[in-house]
């Protein structure tokens, strides 16, 4: 049984179909790609899967139960958890409270949640920041922090937005090498992402979205050969 199955996923605001009946599947222990031209509607099918936004139709099932209509926070506790385009970590707080307050979904001490939060931020390569204002990291850094909050509260999936805009090569190479380390945790991993060279390098699956609709799934070697994908990024006419 596939982990997360989104069925016909609509989504309407006033006028306009951000998300039209789009449906695709994700494998446990897989990495996908979900990738498509600016304002395809990736994050806007980000937001439905995790309860920021309610769908017009179409149905979300996590291990063959519906999660539609589901608040945010309870949809973490179903086990999915997300990072945002633009971090926003708690400034004043230290990296490690950061954490610990995402910790505190599942732990329920201090001491444990800290614990976890430690262990967390060494795995992301933020052992050496842990009392340091959140606010004095870096872009990168921050991203690195924004996957640790995720990952305290102990998801089987991870869906994360983007999470190498704007970082340099070296980088966008550390963050290829954490999202496998993460699967090889045993998390699932659904990824946004407009870096192409690395989305194709790590992800076992792509899927595009373009206008809101799907129009390509695959390994990604043959994705990247659709002439409909093709035409959806560089604009020429399918013959």
């Amino acid at each position: 049984m596939a982990l997360l199955t989104v069925s016909d996923l609509t989504r309407d605001f006033g006028g306009l179909r951000a998300v039209d009946r789009f449906s695709f599947a994700v494998e446990p222990g897989e990495i996908l790609g979900l990738i498509g031209p600016n304002g395809a509607g990736k994050t806007t099918v980000f937001n439905l899967i995790t309860g920021f936004l309610r769908p017009t139709s179409g149905q979300i099932f996590l291990e063959g139960r519906s999660i539609v209509g589901l608040r945010p926070h309870a949809v973490i506790r179903r086990g999915i958890a997300r990072t945002f385009q633009l971090v926003k970590p708690f400034p004043r707080l230290s990296v490690r409270e950061n954490v610990t307050l995402a910790a505190f979904t599942h732990e329920p001490t201090r001491r444990r949640a800290e614990e976890l939060a430690g262990q967390l931020l060494e795995r992301v390569g933020l052992g050496d920041r842990l009392d340091a204002p959140a606010a004095d990291l870096t872009l990168g850094a921050q991203k690195r922090l924004e996957v640790a909050r995720a990952l305290a509260t102990r998801p089987r999936m991870l869906l994360l937005d983007e999470p190498m805009g704007g970082l340099n090569p070296r980088e966008v190479d550390e963050a290829s090498v954490l999202v496998k380390q993460i699967r090889a945790d045993g998390v699932t991993v659904v990824l946004v992402e407009h870096v192409m060279k690395a989305i194709m390098r790590i992800s076992d699956r792509v899927v595009v979205i373009h206008h809101g609709e799907k129009i390509g799934d695959g390994p990604p070697d043959r994705v990247v050969q659709d002439p409909n994908v093709i035409a959806a990024y560089l604009g020429t006419r399918v013959a």
